[in-house]
């Protein structure tokens, strides 16, 4: 069972959706490429899901409970306290990045306490812990915008953990932990927000009473829409008032790819969702930018691992 939630309104100019999977039986979930970051608890804990550039298989056990946020492209790049494309085709525990600190209340969870306390006060308790850290517990690393003093706080990431089956969950009392779940990263992503990794960028989200909308990069947005909809890199660039040069460093920043792979995958993304409204594969080509049918065919095979009518197979009844 996958969902999708639309986020808070205070929340909405940075994430995408919330979103939780209970998986009903042992499989292997397909995860492609889509330019997002995730903030993610899984089996074995809060990890970081960052900027894919190719399919990512995820074993899934009976029972196994998933609830995550997703970040819009470009809208995570100043949160985790790395460089984002150090967390590129990675999933890193929350432990090994700066805000480990800030989230200790989180993190530090036994995620079996959900299934004991109460369902309408637990989530309340826990957003009003998790938003008040100890400022003097937070690694320097957080509070810097030096790239070397924040690369050399990032440990050695977990190459795609295989994360342990948390036996604590079954599939007829996964309610009460989603609902704390939910909140709980809610409240995470607002803490995220509120302490950002640059002593100016956190100055100025304390006096917005909308920090959400402040993006470490506000052509990020225009610079992945762009992209989209088929403007050439060169033609982003003159748009911006940028070289191409200019525009590769801000992209690996803002979304841990260079301008041409997030190109691919923002137009992977938008062919998906066509092919996924039932638009014919011809046009879905054309639509989305793609010189022909093999060119999408081909494109989707290297970004996906699978055809796209593996990933969006007809309706059979239309």
């Amino acid at each position: 069972m996958y969902e999708e939630r639309p986020p808070a309104p205070d929340l909405a100019a940075r994430v995408a959706c919330h979103w939780h999977q209970v998986s009903e039986s042992s499989s292997t979930q397909l995860v492609v490429p889509d330019a997002c970051v995730d903030l993610i608890w899984g089996p074995g804990g809060l990890f970081v899901a960052g900027p894919d550039t190719g399919p990512m298989p995820t074993e899934m056990a009976a029972g196994d409970v998933f609830v995550g946020v997703r970040f819009r492209p470009g809208a995570a790049a100043d949160l985790f306290g790395v460089p984002l494309h150090t967390l590129r085709d990675q999933r890193i525990h929350l432990s090994d990045l700066p805000p480990a600190a800030l989230l200790a209340p989180l993190t530090t969870l036994d995620p079996t306490a959900l299934l004991t306390s109460s369902t309408t006060a637990h989530p309340a308790a826990l957003h009003a812990s998790v938003n008040r850290p100890d400022p003097a517990a937070l690694p320097a690393s957080f509070t810097t915008n030096d790239p070397a003093a924040l690369s050399a706080s990032f440990t050695t990431p977990h190459p795609r953990p295989a994360l342990p089956t948390e036996s604590a969950f079954s599939a007829t009392r996964t309610t009460p932990d989603l609902a704390a779940k939910h909140a709980a990263l809610t409240a995470a992503t607002r803490t995220l927000l509120t302490h950002l990794t640059t002593p100016a960028r956190s100055a100025a989200a304390a006096r917005s009473t909308n920090a959400a909308a402040q993006l470490a990069d506000p052509a990020a947005p225009f610079i992945a829409r762009a992209l989209r909809l088929g403007r050439s890199v060169s033609e982003v660039a003159r748009d911006l008032g940028l070289s191409e040069r200019q525009l590769h460093r801000r992209s690996l920043t803002a979304f841990g790819y260079a301008p041409k792979t997030l190109q691919r995958i923002v137009r992977f993304q938008r062919a998906l969702r066509l092919a996924r409204a039932g638009v014919p594969l011809a046009t879905v080509a054309a639509e989305a930018g793609y010189a022909d049918q093999a060119h999408l065919s081909h494109e989707v095979k290297r970004l996906s691992g699978v055809s796209l009518r593996t990933l969006a197979p007809p309706n059979p009844h239309p």
